[in-house]
């Protein structure tokens, strides 16, 4: 079984530009726009940019179900072979990639923010630990939003666009209705105390959690998809 998930690990490689390369060419973009920013201003700049390089991952997760998955299983994969292979190779992914923010992190630290004060891998309150906590976080937070974007697949595999456009539909309405429900409200208040407080090893925690459920849930779905 192990030898079939990673078959299916390669056969999503087979387009090396967008798991490999596709990431990295985006994030160096995005870093050398926020550089110039930095220099022109001159600095600080404490950008969020970083957070491009997660959604990235969230594109490359709907793609994974999205476009791949009726070429897999004209290979005689079965659905949960090819769901378990595919988050095997995430697994990998946000390991590796993880483990590259860290590092980089890191190097920024040492450097004054790149001679420039410009903090672009650190992210105050997630990634804002040392090394090794950053590349857990880093790890966990790419694999879940990886996931996540696959179930935008997943739900256009099972019941096409109607069912897509109702899935976006949804998550609007609950954000909106948060938004409603909290505004001039304690709740949403407290809401924002409470992940404001979260250590960095809390938060991780809490992407953990999110990241099982959505595997779960996600398993459960492809059980059922059509090609």
């Amino acid at each position: 079984m192990m030898t079939t998930w990673i078959k299916v690990a390669r056969y999503h490689l087979v387009d090396p530009i967008a798991y490999l390369v596709g990431p990295w060419a985006v994030l160096a973009v995005v870093f050398l726009i926020n550089v110039v920013i930095t220099v022109a201003q001159g600095g600080p700049n404490p950008t969020k940019a970083l957070a491009i390089f997660y959604l990235y991952f969230a594109a490359l997760g709907m793609l994974s179900i999205g476009r791949s998955l009726p070429f897999g299983l004209a290979l005689s994969v079965s659905r949960r072979s090819y769901y378990a292979g595919t988050a095997l190779l995430v697994g990998c992914l946000a390991a590796v990639d993880g483990l590259a923010l860290a590092l980089l992190q890191a190097v920024e630290r040492a450097t004054g923010g790149w001679g420039m004060r410009l903090h672009f891998f650190q992210i105050s309150s997630i990634l804002s630990g040392p090394w090794y906590l950053t590349w857990l976080t880093s790890s966990v937070a790419l694999a879940a939003v990886f996931v996540y974007g696959t179930y935008y697949g997943l739900i256009y595999r099972r019941w096409s666009r109607f069912g897509l456009v109702a899935f976006i539909i949804i998550q609007i309405a609950v954000i909106r209705g948060g938004i409603a429900v909290g505004s001039g409200a304690h709740p949403w208040t407290a809401f924002g105390h409470f992940f404001g407080t979260l250590t960095s090893i809390e938060m991780t925690g809490m992407l953990a959690a999110m990241l099982g459920i959505l595997l779960i849930g996600g398993f459960a779905l492809m059980r059922r998809v059509s090609v």
